[in-house]
């Protein structure tokens, strides 16, 4: 870690100052700095402070509160986030809307199609109703041709409770058969068995995302091994997990793999898998098992968990994270929660609704199919500290400081100085000795000097 200035000569004039000198001469080593702790001449002081009258300094240097955009259009991620996961600290929590782009359905589109199957005149009502769509009792449509069952099916649907339209169709149509003898999971298997789906971008985004440094770790609800595919055509190898066989959460390489806790399709369509779909499933397993929530539990005070495709009323929502957050205020060593929260237009309710569910929301714009979202998840994985690309992380740096720092904007001062925070003293010097040899304005040198100096502070 870089504890603060050399001593520079008292000779030393702004001129010559301004040419790229070694940075072994700019900046000492923590072993240096403990044997020798020498005090920046007078005039360099004032130099100093001269040119930071001139050029904006590191903003807001309560990290907590600041937010890193990643490009133009992108989300804005939070910086305490990118650091956690520069230090692999963070743990991936994907849904069904990752697997969307890739042809599959989301929950609601899955009932739809299991609908088609199994009872064309159910589906002929529900098929009907938008997706928008909030009526509770009165729906404006003809039930007249449903029995009292099939009714309070389409009203349970309308209202988003699609575990509990599965289960109430279970019990309807296959009694207490369960496994392969259900031909409610028979037809969920089957319409997410498509032969021709293939991993999308955004699975390959969170497959690099899910590297920890050592180990790739990412925790899913869908049932489809489309992780492991693109982790595959990444050349990464990463063992499949589920339910009971998912291993204890920890911070060694053991905590590895595609842990799907809600259950996992078997490659071999002619073996069945316990699948988590109904309220049934979702009370065995969270409530009385407790499989699913212990895990969660345990995740919760070693990683940042980051929620991708989900939705506020998704039933991990209901039955998980809100007993999460109600342990925060019990338990002081959970780690903050986020979740990527797509909106329109800006919805200051639809967040804080997130927020008072004990999870920290990071929005985006869900124009164009969701591509800021894609777009950011790549970007973030692109410029990683763990696996990025370093050509990627030089390229900005010396984007950035082709431009004098006051001249510089918001967004490419605080990604700079992202880019600096989270490097360990080798690649703070790296970067510095880059930006030096570009002759970069003394407002960068001096942010790197502030950043390196926090690092001190926090040491101590």
């Amino acid at each position: 870690m870089l504890t603060g200035w050399a001593t520079i000569g008292q000779k030393q004039t702004l001129t010559s100052f301004c040419q790229p000198i070694p940075w072994s001469q700019v900046f000492i080593s923590d072993n240096q700095a403990a044997a020798k702790r020498e005090q920046p001449s007078q005039k360099f002081v004032h130099m100093r402070t001269m040119r930071r009258s001139r050029d904006r300094s590191v903003r807001n240097n309560n990290t907590s509160d600041r937010v890193i955009p990643l490009g133009a259009g992108l989300a804005a991620i939070p910086e305490r986030l990118l650091l956690a996961h520069a230090r692999g600290e963070v743990l991936f929590i994907a849904g069904a809307g990752i697997s969307q782009p890739a042809g599959l359905p989301d929950f609601r589109a899955l009932v739809l199609r299991v609908y088609a199957q199994l009872d064309r005149a159910v589906h002929a009502v529900i098929s009907g109703i938008p997706c928008s769509y909030s009526g509770c009792n009165h729906l404006g449509t003809d039930l007249s041709g449903l029995t009292n069952q099939q009714s309070a099916e389409v009203k349970r649907f309308v209202r988003g409770d699609h575990d509990i339209v599965l289960g109430m169709l279970e019990r309807r149509i296959d009694g207490q058969r369960h496994g392969k003898k259900s031909r409610v999971r028979q037809s969920v298997a089957s319409e997410l068995r498509a032969p021709d789906v293939q991993p999308a971008p955004i699975h390959r985004a969170l497959m690099r995302l899910a590297d920890r440094g050592g180990a790739v770790t990412i925790v899913t609800t869908n049932f489809d091994l489309l992780l492991e595919d693109a982790a595959r055509r990444l050349g990464t190898a990463v063992k499949t997990y589920a339910l009971g066989g998912i291993p204890r959460p920890g911070r060694s390489d053991d905590f590895t793999g595609v842990l799907h806790i809600h259950g996992a399709l078997d490659r071999n369509s002619a073996r069945t898998s316990d699948l988590i779909v109904t309220d049934q499933d979702l009370g065995e397993f969270y409530l009385r098992r407790r499989v699913v929530p212990d895990l969660i539990y345990d995740a919760a005070r070693l990683f940042h968990l980051v929620l991708v495709g989900y939705s506020a009323n998704d039933p991990p929502m209901r039955y998980l994270l809100n007993a999460v957050a109600a342990d925060g205020t019990r338990f002081h060593d959970l780690k903050e929660r986020f979740t990527f929260v797509g909106t329109d237009a800006p919805d200051p309710v639809a967040l804080e609704d997130w927020k008072g569910r004990g999870i920290t929301p990071i929005a985006y714009d869900t124009a164009n199919g969701h591509s800021a979202l894609l777009g950011t998840l790549k970007r973030w994985a692109a410029l990683s500290a763990i696996n990025g690309k370093r050509r990627l992380v030089d390229a900005e740096v010396k984007r950035i400081v082709r431009t004098n720092r006051g001249a510089a904007n918001d967004s490419e001062r605080d990604l700079f100085d992202h880019l600096i925070r989270r490097s360990d003293s080798n690649e703070r010097a790296r970067l510095s000795a880059l930006a030096s040899k570009l002759k970069a304005d003394l407002g960068w040198l001096d942010a790197i000097v502030e950043i390196a100096t926090e690092h001190d502070r926090e040491r101590r």
